[in-house]
């Protein structure tokens, strides 16, 4: 029962890591599930928008308190295999939310996970530079503080 959770736990982190970087693409990067998918994608949730209660915690965790409302766009998509895929967007993007279930589907599907990866290896690649440039900017305005000791003491 182990390996099995193992792998379920595996699948789980992997898909996350994916949505993760739909989340961070573009409509452009994204166009290419369209085609990918073809015309026999059905809609089983049209992207809708509304609210969500954003929680927080005082010092990442004491008690919960309510932070605010945040709109948010969600959608549904099914594969003509029965794979379904889910997509939540912050904002009121309906396109990019349906682009976000159509590749959470895809991912899911075997035989598609694989274009998947490949269409979203740029995206990747664009979050790992920004966040190298940014890296680097912060490191130049790292100052170091010393103490100097006198020699009397």
């Amino acid at each position: 029962m182990t390996a099995i959770a193992n792998v379920s736990d595996s699948s789980q982190n992997a898909r996350k890591a994916t949505m993760a970087a739909v989340s961070r693409a573009t409509i452009a990067e994204l166009a290419g599930l369209d085609a990918l998918a073809g015309d026999a994608v059905r809609v089983l949730r049209a992207p809708e928008i509304g609210l969500v209660m954003v929680r927080g915690r005082v010092g990442g965790d004491g008690a919960p308190f309510n932070l605010g409302e945040a709109t948010v766009t969600r959608a549904a998509v099914a594969l003509p295999d029965g794979v379904i895929g889910f997509g939540h967007v912050l904002g009121r993007d309906k396109d990019k939310a349906r682009l976000a279930a159509l590749a959470d589907a895809l991912w899911q599907a075997p035989a598609t996970r694989d274009a998947v990866e490949a269409l979203l290896r740029p995206v990747r690649e664009r979050i790992a530079a920004e966040t190298a440039l940014k890296r680097e900017r912060a490191a130049a305005t790292r100052v170091d503080f010393f103490t100097m000791v006198r020699g009397d003491n």
